[in-house]
């Protein structure tokens, strides 16, 4: 939450700072005289003395440090620091001077900004009352926007931008969103004190254009070249996004600007033109260009992932500290009874090093390949921690329906990781896994308790030899064909895989 405040004071300044630019740099460029023709209509049709720099300029500067300044106060002091704590009635005293001070600075500037009134009402009153009236609705308007706000950024906060550090495709959507609503807000703050004409064609051309490109290239595209929609669905879904996007849009620049009905009537045909004809085939081919990159990237990614993960998994299987453990479980073995054990013992590890080096090369094998190098890993655990009877071991694998193809080393990251975290020899400890299939689906499952690691232990922290690489390897070799659940207590471990597969 702490880098969302910094990153939302740095767009309320960027924002702050764009309009104080726009609003200053007409001042340097045009000279006196032409910014008291631009600006001073309205005072020369009332016959009022129009000065540009104290009926536009301070005017127009007073308002937006005074929302600057108001919102800085309200947003980061105090609503984190009084009202979301429960502090209510030290919040709202505080609230109180805020909005006055709001309150204050726009009646006294408005009463310069439009200070023509003062020829349209037959008194000073009557125009002071108008002023205070405006300064009012303003000031209840900006109250009544804020809480808006802050409870869409409440849902935002909760519910998507954590989606942002996990889901990549959630966070290039959002990226790019972020990047033209900046360039848009940009080049609305630059105009708007230069040309209002200017910055109402901005306004609606750029949101209506905007909100179409966007929902075409991440909802209606994407549905209709995955299949769910037709050709007709397809038309539909455009027209929809089409005359919905311009429509509302044209309703909302009317509401801000005050345009008639004709004028409205004009711009929502030219929009949805603008929509069917230009943005909408641009949108298309962008997406289809951006489709067939993908393809090939993840064509690339998954031979690369294939023939890499597996690589990277042999070397952390066959490295001198599994082995080590594995001869010296032997060793101990044979001290204690006869060779017959240790024979065995022997011979499943010369099975499962017979497996990584042949089998795991593979694209895919039969999954009772799979099966067997599970038992196999398994068995030679038990002969670890045979002595301890308080460690349970539970294997259930129903393997009558299970003749599928599988990618190798897909299940063993998981038994593994269980025995790693959830064996103790002095705490109960407990292993369950089960596996089952279907005609075209494999169910498997792990659970482990969990003990506490000492502080020292450097893999304290670790998810175990080859979890993140399996879960890699599943998005890339079985993609929207797998689900996988893992939930995490202070003192258990579950695992659930389900894989659709293809014989």
């Amino acid at each position: 939450m702490a880098q969302f405040k910094r990153i939302e004071f740095a767009i309320a300044t960027g924002i702050f700072l764009l309009l104080m630019f726009s609003l200053l740099y007409p001042s340097i460029i045009y000279n006196v005289f032409e910014l008291q023709r631009i600006y001073g209509k309205s005072f020369a049709t009332y016959h009022q003395v129009f000065d540009y720099y104290l009926h536009y300029l301070m005017p127009s500067i007073a308002r937006i440090m005074a929302i600057y300044v108001t919102f800085l106060v309200v947003n980061f002091i105090i609503v984190p620091k009084y009202l979301e704590k429960g502090n209510w009635v030290i919040g709202v005293l505080l609230l109180v001077p805020v909005g006055l001070f709001y309150f204050v600075c726009f009646l006294i500037a408005n009463s310069y900004y439009n200070g023509y009134l003062f020829g349209v009402y037959r008194t000073v009153r009557g125009a002071n009352m108008h002023f205070t009236k405006s300064a009012f609705i303003t000031t209840l308007f900006s109250g009544v926007l804020y809480v808006v706000y802050y409870y869409a950024r409440k849902l935002f906060v909760d519910y998507c931008y954590s989606r942002i550090f996990v889901d990549p495709a959630f966070k290039k959507l959002l990226t790019e969103i972020l990047w033209v609503a900046g360039i848009f807000v940009g080049l609305f703050c630059l105009s708007f004190s230069d040309s209002r004409d200017l910055a109402f064609l901005i306004f609606f051309f750029g949101l209506s254009q905007i909100s179409v490109f966007f929902l075409l290239r991440y909802k209606a595209f994407p549905d209709f070249v995955d299949g769910h929609h037709k050709i007709w669905q397809l038309i539909r879904d455009l027209a929809l996004i089409i005359l919905i996007c311009n429509f509302l849009v044209t309703m909302v620049s009317r509401a801000f600007f005050h345009g008639n009905g004709s004028q409205m009537g004009a711009l929502f045909a030219i929009g949805s033109l603008v929509s069917l004809v230009l943005v909408s085939p641009i949108d298309w081919l962008l997406f289809r260009s951006q489709l067939n990159q993908e393809k090939t990237v993840f064509t690339l990614k998954k031979a690369l992932g294939h023939s890499s993960a597996n690589l990277d998994f042999l070397r952390s299987q066959i490295n001198p500290h599994f082995l080590f453990n594995a001869l010296n479980t032997l060793y101990g073995t044979a001290l204690q009874e006869d060779a017959s054990r240790t024979s065995e013992g022997i011979q499943k590890l010369g099975d499962m090093m017979r497996f990584m080096l042949h089998d795991n090369n593979l694209e895919k094998i039969s999954l009772d390949k799979e099966i067997a190098y599970l038992e196999n890993y398994i068995a030679l655990q038990r002969l670890r921690v045979l002595s301890s009877p308080d460690i349970q071991i539970e294997v259930n694998i129903d393997d009558s329906q299970c003749a599928h193809q599988i990618a190798p080393m897909l299940l063993i990251p998981f038994v593994e990781n269980a025995f790693k975290h959830g064996i103790s020899l002095r705490h109960r400890s407990r292993i369950t896994i089960s596996m089952s299939c279907t005609h075209n689906q494999i169910f498997f499952d792990v659970y482990n308790s969990i003990h506490p690691r000492p502080e020292n232990d450097p893999e304290k922290d670790g998810m175990g030899i080859g979890l993140n690489n399996v879960k890699e390897r599943l998005s890339l070799l079985y993609p929207n064909k797998h689900e996988l659940s893992i939930r995490k207590t202070a003192t258990e471990y579950f695992v659930h895989l389900t894989i659709n597969v293809e014989n």
